[in-house]
């Protein structure tokens, strides 16, 4: 079994967790790929006591043999392990070290068994839609996908924004606004659902069109087939705006042209059999929660 470790940086006092999955997945003679950062960073040379470490530091240096990339972090780690891996479908799982952990769903005391649900291939794997963004300048460089949802937004210091919104190219609405998201369903549970946008299941194949701080009292959010092309026209009294895939952002000018769309390829995640959709939102988002039952 080959595995590939990836992480943006954890604190120092996580180096004995990051040896201690070392440990575990060398129990099972796994070959180990680990992010080129981490080993200069904690030395991790020694920690590997039965193969050698395997450095990597872009996609090119991994391939489609590898079962799993482990995420070691919170959320946003999986999400820029998700543009890190592209299309080369590999599957994730996260290991949560931050707050959340909606995405990074494997709490580090669950090293152990998670190691030995790998090993035994006792998961289950979700695929998961990605968004895809067109424009007619270079934008987001050789990643212009991202797992939760493309954002438009004014500048801090501007007015409101008019969104003109196109669907197959038929005008759809006029969105007067601080800026407009476009959600996949994974990611109809993060800003999306923080602006009052709907919670949406993985499989629902959709996407969902929400407003943010919208000027209008009948304006809500919408929810569209995910094989629908989005498109934008943007008004405004500055000449830039912000152009947001999940947790990356640039400043663009308000004339770009941009759509965007179902990207080719999707994400897979290593899911444990205990860990439902619905379980999750339980969990993480109290869901449901009510002191009267």
């Amino acid at each position: 079994m080959k595995v590939a470790i990836y992480s943006r940086g954890v604190d120092i006092d996580q180096q004995q967790s990051l040896s201690a999955l070392l440990l575990e997945l060398n129990r099972y003679d796994v070959e180990i790929y680990v992010f080129e950062d981490l080993i200069h960073k904690f030395n991790l040379r020694s920690a590997a006591d039965k193969k050698p470490l395997i450095p990597f530091r872009t996609a090119l240096d991994l391939h489609n043999t590898i079962d799993c990339l482990i995420s070691v972090g919170g959320d946003g780690t999986v999400l820029d392990a998700i543009t890190l891996i592209g299309d080369a479908n590999i599957p994730v799982l996260g290991i949560n070290y931050g707050r959340l952990g909606f995405l990074a769903s494997i709490s580090k005391d669950e090293l152990s068994a998670m190691v030995e649900a790998l090993v035994h291939r006792s998961y289950v794997i979700d695929k998961r839609t990605l968004i895809h963004l067109d424009a007619n300048l270079p934008v987001f460089g050789m990643a212009p996908f991202g797992l939760n949802e493309f954002a438009i937004h004014k500048r801090d210091t501007s007015p409101m924004i008019k969104i003109h919104t196109y669907l197959n190219g038929e005008f759809l609405n006029s969105y007067w606004a601080d800026g407009l998201i476009v959600a996949t369903p994974t990611g109809s549970t993060g800003y999306n659902m923080s602006c009052n946008g709907p919670i949406l299941f993985p499989e629902s194949a959709s996407f969902v069109i929400t407003p943010v701080a919208p000027h209008n009292l009948n304006v809500r959010s919408i929810v569209v087939p995910d094989t629908s092309i989005i498109s934008f026209e943007i008004e405004g009294r500055t000449d830039e705006i912000i152009c947001a895939l999940d947790a990356r952002k640039e400043i663009v000018s308000k004339n770009i042209q941009l759509a965007v769309k179902k990207e080719d390829f999707s994400v897979q995640f290593i899911r444990l059999n205990e860990n439902s959709y619905l379980s999750t939102l339980r969990t993480k988002l109290t869901w449901g929660l009510d002191k009267r039952n």
